[in-house]
């Protein structure tokens, strides 16, 4: 499983998960979304998981918070006690020992954040 996980700001639109999405390279490749569970029914998110005929998971606080990030935000810090939600939800979602492919990624118009997290295949394990 492939997840792209997002954090994102009540503003922000299909365009702007999209064009964070985009930016990872991803695209393409991802199976299913994730975002905290607060915000899984949010238009924007809605909108992407028709778009891309998708599921989306919603991740309660305690799994995006447990989960180690590699960048850190102090906005989602501050509110969602994580380096970054984008990066928590995908890794949560992905499953145990879930592998961080493309740490966060800003929209252009700076309302969204993605990031790409996989489930390790069995070549990842020694």
């Amino acid at each position: 499983m492939i997840v792209a996980g997002f954090g994102f700001r009540g503003a922000a639109n299909l365009a702007s998960l999209l064009d964070a999405l985009e930016q990872t390279g991803w695209k393409e490749r991802i199976t299913a979304l994730a975002t905290a569970a607060d915000k899984a029914a949010a238009p924007a998110m809605l909108d992407l998981a028709a778009a891309l005929s998708l599921p989306c998971h919603p991740v309660p606080d305690w799994d995006v918070t447990a989960a180690k990030t590699a960048t850190n935000s102090e906005h989602a810090r501050r509110h969602r006690q994580t380096g970054s939600l984008a990066e928590g939800a995908a890794l949560a979602a992905a499953g145990p020992k879930a592998l961080l492919v493309s740490a966060r990624v800003i929209s252009a118009d700076r309302m969204a954040t993605c990031a790409i997290a996989r489930a390790p295949s069995q070549e990842d394990t020694p």
